[in-house]
């Protein structure tokens, strides 16, 4: 486990999660991944250490409301965000984490259209094959 480092794109929100250098991705194709581009980096909720900003992320909720996105109030970039699949967790996005200390491992791909059909399979792949999986298998 090493530590890695995100941010917002003007910087009000950084933070920083231990996790392997090897890493899983999660690409969905839900309404809210596809269009925004998210990669799921998938961090067990006490990997990450926010340095600043936590204050500055304002929430987004849609259809169930149990996945809460973080927008940065300044930017407007998901740096990071609790998703529905995986609640004890944070979810970050790969295209936010400060270059240089993640390889991307396998990408896994997950059909969140059906995301009620699809879930247990995500939860398997995630908890048993992820970057952060030995510390993910609790949730």
């Amino acid at each position: 486990m090493i530590a890695h480092q995100g941010k917002c794109h003007c910087g009000a929100v950084h933070f920083e999660f231990d996790a392997p250098a090897d890493i899983d991705v999660t690409e969905c194709n839900c309404s809210m991944c596809d269009m925004t581009g998210y990669e799921h980096v998938f961090v067990p909720q006490e990997n990450l250490r926010f340095f600043t900003g936590e204050d500055q992320l304002t929430e987004y909720r849609f259809n169930t409301g149990q996945a809460v996105h973080m927008f940065c109030r300044t930017c407007g970039i998901k740096p990071l965000y609790r998703p529905r699949s995986h609640p004890e967790a944070w979810s970050v996005s790969l295209r936010c984490v400060s270059p240089g200390t993640l390889t991307v491992r396998k990408r896994i791909a997950f059909d969140g259209r059906d995301w009620e059909g699809n879930i247990e399979g995500l939860r398997a792949e995630t908890d048993a094959g992820s970057s952060v999986g030995n510390a993910a298998r609790k949730l």
